[in-house]
């Protein structure tokens, strides 16, 4: 089915590719070399899960972008096709993007498989969302958004909204069979689903100061479950009816076709993140400020057990016209809660609910919030392709970490970006560490756009990593592009 749906995307992207009037294309080499136990972590995470965990690894890669618009017309179609071929990736050739946008006024139909990052944050510097982050590879979905501010109250710009509403598909099904240690748990067609809802107060252009808020949530829902527990040939199919897209969209608990965790609380894996932040726009900086707050279930979701938990706190500065740092940001990360060490329902000797251990991006029946082993979320919390014992879970997702971005262009022709992230990690409440896991990872990267050589460019970075969690790991990675236009 999801392979039928990928072919019909890509006849689709090609009659929409024959009226364009002009296509972008970026050819792509990378290659990637350390010694340690693992590849550096910033050389991993944040990379829309072309980062591989391998001492050495490389790809080619081939895009192309395109977006017709019609003459007098609210009507626009925007396609990309995006392929990759790997050495000791999680796949050996795939489709990393493939979808063709309509476009009509302020809204946008968007199917197929899209790179998107987290809101609120600079892609390249922060450590990105708690919800979705850019960590993971992308799935294939049907997505309605307005993915622009639209001041549909007639406000003048001074308040506006924007959002979207999506289901997809899962489509690391062969790549968790493969990984999963034998006779342990993996997930096959599993879908996808994703909402949001964002408000923004105030309009830069007339006053400097802005206020943005909104709640994101997702799920996984459907498919087998194989192993189901780590029992082995205890398979169970989840239903996937069309009561049960509502059942996501409006959280709700599972009838008798459900397992009894779903009938006892509510059908899938459901997550999400409450957003906030603040920025003054001055006319030669800006600084903003952040606040993220993930949950799993609907007790944290109200901060019913403390607000300064599952959190990222973060502080952005933007010069214009002070080349050498042209954006700098701080990050504080705390994931080591979980609401709290203890999970109980009610019963006759104990009375009370106590909706704690959250156990975040782990699920109870679900194999996790990740795709081809990336966690969808934070990188921070140690994603399954690292876990030893081939479980298909986190085996570390109580995390607390401090973090530095820098970027600038000293040079017209030379920029440059760093990070760096020092963390403390306790493993989860079930299988807690001996004693706390320290790292410190840090990132130097340059990037070359030689002006004699149009559309070429040249990016070097060195990363390593110094602690208990992932070892002492240093490594290279190069990449070299070639982008340019084909007019028509």
């Amino acid at each position: 089915m999801k392979n039928r749906i990928m072919v019909a995307m890509m006849l689709c992207i090609l009659c929409v590719a024959a009226m364009a009037q002009q296509i972008k294309y970026c050819v792509e080499m990378n290659g990637a070399y350390a010694d340690g136990a693992y590849a550096p972590f910033w050389h991993v995470s944040n990379r829309q899960g072309l980062g591989s965990v391998s001492l050495k690894s490389a790809y080619m890669r081939a895009k192309i972008e395109g977006r017709h618009s019609f003459a007098d017309s609210p009507w626009a179609l925007s396609y990309g096709v995006d392929i990759v071929g790997g050495k000791n990736h999680t796949s050996t050739f795939f489709v990393q993007q493939a979808y063709a946008d309509v476009n009509w006024k302020m809204f946008t139909l968007s199917l197929g498989q899209k790179e998107r990052w987290s809101n609120f944050k600079n892609k390249r510097l922060s450590t990105g969302g708690l919800t979705e982050s850019g960590n993971a590879r992308p799935m294939p979905q049907i997505r309605i958004e307005v993915p622009e501010y639209w001041d549909i109250f007639g406000t003048h710009g001074w308040f506006t909204l924007r959002g979207h509403l999506a289901y997809g598909w899962f489509t690391d099904d062969n790549w968790q069979k493969d990984f999963a240690a034998p006779d342990t748990e993996y997930q096959t067609s599993v879908r996808y689903h994703s909402k949001a809802l964002y408000f923004k107060v105030g309009d830069a252009a007339k006053f400097p100061l802005t206020y943005e808020f909104g709640l994101e949530m997702v799920a996984q829902f459907g498919g087998t479950i194989h192993n189901a527990k780590n029992v082995k040939g205890q398979n169970w199919h989840n239903p996937v009816r069309f009561i049960d897209y509502l059942k996501i969209l409006i959280p709700s608990r599972g009838d008798s076709e459900y397992s009894d965790i779903d009938q006892g609380n509510v059908a899938g894996n459901h997550l999400g993140s409450w957003h906030t932040a603040l920025t003054w726009h001055a006319d030669n900086w800006k600084l903003g400020a952040y606040y993220e707050h993930t949950f799993e279930d609907h007790s944290q979701m109200f901060w019913e057990y403390g607000m300064w938990t599952e959190q990222l706190v973060g502080l952005e500065l933007s010069l214009k016209n002070f080349k050498w740092i042209k954006s700098i940001a701080l990050e504080y990360f705390n994931l080591k809660n979980h609401s709290g060490p203890i999970y109980h329902d009610t019963n006759e000797i104990i009375p009370d609910q106590i909706s704690c251990a959250d156990n975040n991006y782990n699920h109870s029946w679900y194999t996790g919030w990740f795709n081809y082993g990336m966690i969808i979320g934070s990188p921070l919390a140690t994603s399954p392709v690292y876990n030893e014992k081939h479980l298909l879970q986190s085996p570390n997702n109580r995390v607390e970490a401090f973090h530095l971005g820098i970027e600038g262009e000293p040079f017209e022709q030379l920029q440059y970006r760093l990070l760096l992230t020092k963390s403390n990690n306790w493993g989860t409440y079930f299988t807690p560490f001996l004693d706390i896991k320290e790292n410190l990872a840090g990132l130097v990267e340059l990037t070359y756009t030689p002006m004699w050589l149009k559309g070429w460019s040249a990016t070097a970075s060195f990363a390593f990593d110094d602690g208990d969690l992932y070892g002492n790991n240093n490594g290279a990675m190069l990449s070299i592009r070639k982008c340019g236009l084909f007019n028509f």
